[in-house]
């Protein structure tokens, strides 16, 4: 009995020392990133690009949509959601794979902002919750959302809303409807399945979650959802 507790002493000892190590580094990472590139500027740079879609010229649908499939406390919560990351870990266990992920809205703006291309993912994320946390210190909740529409991959190679509305459906996107919303909430979580030009039946299994998700946070009624039509993801080459 004694071996097993000196055991689980020097396993927690040895977990706790690789935590410490991970989070200076990657504080370290965060330091001199944040230092080549201060977020306020790289955040300037996004907006004066043409593409830049202000959040007064998306639909609701599509801001409610990308919030109830994504991260549906994300008004609720900080720039990391520790309940979320909980359920995520226990919904994977259950589900012997990786079926839901725990970052936040804040998080994945972060990620997209700075370390898109960055391969070490431990690393990454420690600096991803530093940068997250300077985001929600400096920019409201809806200025991350707006971010967020703008500069996510959409497959294809469209980046941000503009974009992918031109591309997808040859339109603004401050003309998409609610079944255009949210097909288009849908594509980010995974562009090379869920495009419309990779796999149209994949495709719309992703919508439906978005509706069903938008049904659940009570974003829409069920009469909606039903009235929702996905004929015109078919025509979309």
């Amino acid at each position: 009995m004694k071996a097993i507790k000196k055991f689980i002493r020097f396993v927690l000892l040895v977990l706790i020392i690789a935590i410490a190590v991970l989070i200076f580094f990657g504080r370290q990472f965060y330091k001199d990133t944040i230092k080549e590139v201060p977020l306020s500027t790289k955040i300037e740079e996004v907006r004066e690009n043409y593409t830049f879609v202000k959040k007064e010229n998306l639909p609701k649908d599509y801001l409610n949509a990308i919030v109830a499939v994504e991260d549906r406390r994300f008004y609720k919560h900080g720039p990391v959601d520790y309940f979320g990351i909980l359920r995520a870990v226990y919904s994977n266990i259950k589900s012997k794979g990786l079926q839901e992920g725990g970052s936040t809205l804040t998080q994945q703006v972060a990620k997209n902002l700075y370390f898109e291309s960055e391969k070490s993912i431990f690393k990454r994320k420690v600096a991803e919750i530093f940068i997250a946390y300077d985001l929600e210190k400096n920019y409201s909740k809806d200025d991350i959302l707006e971010l967020y529409a703008n500069i996510i991959y959409f497959g294809d190679g469209y980046y941000g809303i503009y974009e992918a509305c031109h591309g997808y459906l040859d339109k603004d996107p401050k003309d998409m409807n609610l079944s255009e919303s949210t097909m288009m909430a849908g594509i980010p979580n995974a562009p090379s399945a869920y495009a419309p030009t990779v796999n149209k039946n994949l495709c719309k299994s992703r919508q439906k979650k978005v509706i069903s998700s938008m049904v659940y946070n009570k974003y829409i009624t069920q009469e909606q959802a039903d009235s929702i039509d996905q004929s015109f993801i078919d025509k979309i080459k």
